[in-house]
């Protein structure tokens, strides 16, 4: 995943976030009607969960950054390690 530094940073990212989500829940709806099956779709899922983890986590950085008065272009991506335990 790309790190924006421009002015529609922001936009972007939730642009994409938007766009997970919805990816998310035609996964979840497959996966719950049986019209996907196997570690494979599973493993899709996962992973879409963690970039969403991540994305989430670079937005409120960004944001904290900005109320913060700093650069939110500092804001970087971190490992899906470090944010899929975070809790909302």
């Amino acid at each position: 995943m790309q790190e924006p530094n421009d002015a529609g940073a922001e936009h972007a990212i939730l642009g994409r976030i938007s766009k997970m989500v919805a990816d998310e829940k035609i996964l979840r709806e497959l996966l719950s009607d049986g019209g996907i099956d196997g570690e494979t779709e599973k493993e899709r899922l996962a992973a879409l969960e963690r970039e969403l983890d991540q994305c989430w986590d670079l937005l409120r950085q960004r944001r904290a950054l900005t109320d913060a008065g700093e650069d939110p272009g500092a804001a970087r991506v971190r490992p899906a390690s470090t944010v899929e335990n975070y809790r909302s």
